[in-house]
């Protein structure tokens, strides 16, 4: 990811922004990450079915999995 310098920043925004790599950019202030800048993505359907198979559940889900009586 790239890095810059805030003050190389500020003088620069407008053409940065327009030619923002895909993975974003790192603002620094003295050599400390100070935020990050991100393109926007068009839809979020990429995300939809993006973790299929990376999960693995094992029993009951909705089960806390220890015995209680709501009377006591």
């Amino acid at each position: 990811m790239k890095s810059l310098n805030a003050s190389q920043f500020r003088s620069q925004c407008l053409n940065l922004l327009d030619r923002l790599p895909p993975e974003g950019m790192v603002i620094t202030r003295r050599g400390k990450p100070i935020a990050r800048i991100t393109p926007l993505r068009d839809t979020n359907a990429d995300l939809i079915g993006s973790l299929a198979g990376k999960f693995e559940i094992h029993g009951d889900i909705l089960s806390t999995g220890m015995a209680w009586d709501a009377e006591s």
